[in-house]
């Protein structure tokens, strides 16, 4: 029964960890400045958490953090920065339990989905332990007359990260870690409706062995969103969400001359093939369309079928009955 408690049961009894939000700025926990502040509700009505609009001065000295780490982390040895993922990807096995509770009192999975959103994050900080290859330029002898070409892959310098509400452990687990193994800092903004998860995994990073002022963490909305947008210290965003945000968060970005990935909304269609086993495709298609609420990535909105889909109906009635 462990695999199936949900928000609800957790909520019951107030967190520990959801308590007021810290900004993690040079590795220091700091108490925001900022009077604008969001209620964090999982179970109506208590308010579980006060998430603050971190201050224009605030955010500035996160990418002032960001911006003096580059100097030297930039430096580091490849090697050694893969070390600190390798020992971050074995903390964060080892507090997979803990960092499931907290999605699910935060956001409202079961622990077994909240298990599967840290794993896949996971799988991206263990690619990120063998990115050496990946940032290998190109040689090409004599391309010309007595020239030879050369091709490097350097890092770019501050980054930005703009995480959804769905996924609190994965999505933020694809931005940061394959960005600073490159030798790139980052300043992330997890969703203000699940704050708690990626402050936990900010300080499991530290606890790996990353610099002060590698990772640092800003909190808030609109605001703190055009501000990474606007910064021009921060070279490249990365997003995950809806299709209105992204879209702005793409053209706001792009026009101040940062590289921006913007991965919006992506909802799926199923085609239905005449082979197909009747039984494990009415067991799919539920899965795939209403698993987490509809509220992912790869979500069925509309299912493609070809004309023997009455049998398939005819199947599931039998079933129930």
């Amino acid at each position: 029964m462990d695999v199936c408690r949900t928000a609800f049961e957790l909520c019951s009894s107030k967190p520990q960890h959801l308590t007021a939000q810290s900004l993690c700025v040079f590795s220091s926990w700091t108490r925001p400045l900022a009077r604008t502040r969001m209620p964090l509700r999982i179970c109506s009505p208590p308010v579980h958490a006060q998430v603050p609009q971190a201050t224009q001065a605030e955010m500035k000295s996160a990418v002032d953090a960001a911006s003096e780490a580059f100097k030297t982390w930039s430096k580091v040895s490849v090697s050694e920065r893969q070390r600190v993922m390798h020992n971050y990807q074995r903390l964060i096995r080892e507090h997979t339990t803990e960092l499931a509770e907290m999605i699910t009192a935060e956001q409202g999975k079961t622990i077994a989905d909240a298990k599967g959103d840290i794993f896949r994050g996971l799988e991206v900080v263990e690619f990120a332990c063998g990115v050496a290859p990946m940032m290998m330029g190109e040689t090409i002898e004599n391309v010309s007359a007595g020239m030879d070409t050369y091709s490097y892959r350097v890092p770019l310098g501050v980054c930005g990260g703009i995480a959804p509400f769905n996924f609190p452990a994965m999505i933020p687990l694809w931005m940061y870690p394959l960005a600073i193994t490159t030798g790139n800092t980052y300043v992330l903004k997890p969703s203000e409706r699940v704050p708690t998860t990626a402050q936990k995994l900010v300080q499991l990073l530290e606890e790996a062995g990353s610099p002060p002022g590698v990772v640092n963490i800003i909190h808030g909305s609109v605001d703190t969103v055009n501000f990474l947008c606007d910064e021009p210290r921060i070279r490249a965003l990365s997003f995950v969400g809806s299709n209105q945000a992204g879209e702005h968060i793409y053209n706001r970005g792009s026009a101040n001359g940062k590289r921006v990935q913007s991965n919006m909304a992506a909802k799926n269609h199923a085609v239905i093939l005449p082979d197909a086993d009747k039984h494990q495709v009415i067991n799919a298609l539920v899965g795939a369309a209403f698993g987490a609420a509809g509220q992912r990535c790869m979500a069925l909105r509309c299912v493609n079928t070809l004309p023997y889909m009455a049998d398939l109906q005819t199947s599931q009635t039998s079933r129930q009955q």
